[in-house]
């Protein structure tokens, strides 16, 4: 894992990329706006929104990369989105099962604190495990054409400050 930058008091908050900050579907000729980025020769349109998002989430969770990216996320988006730390990120075992193939990872870095996920790829085992954590759990979805929304940050925003009754 990489170096990490948890405080260890906030709710933990997974961000998926692709779906999320790095948004795909949209109509081709109509892109929102964004940065291109190169990644391992794959160009990927970042959210023009997605700075200011994870900025401001940075302020109330401990972020962590949740994604295939893995150890390339901070390399390519931390320049990009300017976030003042490198998040820890995730790797991911081959799936076995029928659970969703970031879960285990998910549930393992996640212990017993409260941890927010969002990701344009839940399945019904992400809701299952969410359900039955004791900590605080809220799984966030977005739709990859338009990623993370401010209607996105309110609600994580809401819900991490509901965690000390603010």
């Amino acid at each position: 894992m990489a170096e990490s930058a948890h405080s260890g008091d906030k709710p933990l908050l997974f961000v998926d990329i692709d779906g999320v900050i790095s948004l795909f579907g949209f109509e081709p000729t109509a892109p929102p706006p964004g940065t291109w980025i190169g990644v391992d020769g794959v160009l990927h349109l970042i959210s023009a929104t997605a700075s200011g998002h994870l900025l401001a989430l940075a302020r109330i969770f401990d972020l962590v990369w949740c994604s295939g990216w893995e150890d390339k996320a901070s390399d390519h988006l931390v320049p990009v989105i300017g976030l003042p730390v490198r998040p820890p990120f995730l790797t991911f075992s081959a799936p076995t099962g029928t659970a969703h193939w970031k879960l285990d990872a998910v549930d393992g870095h996640a212990g017993d604190r409260p941890a927010a996920w969002i990701d344009d790829a839940f399945d019904d085992s992400c809701h299952t495990w969410a359900a039955a954590r004791r900590a605080p759990t809220l799984l966030v979805a977005t739709h990859p054409a338009t990623g993370m929304t401010d209607e996105h940050v309110a609600r994580l925003e809401r819900w991490a400050r509901s965690l000390n009754g603010r």
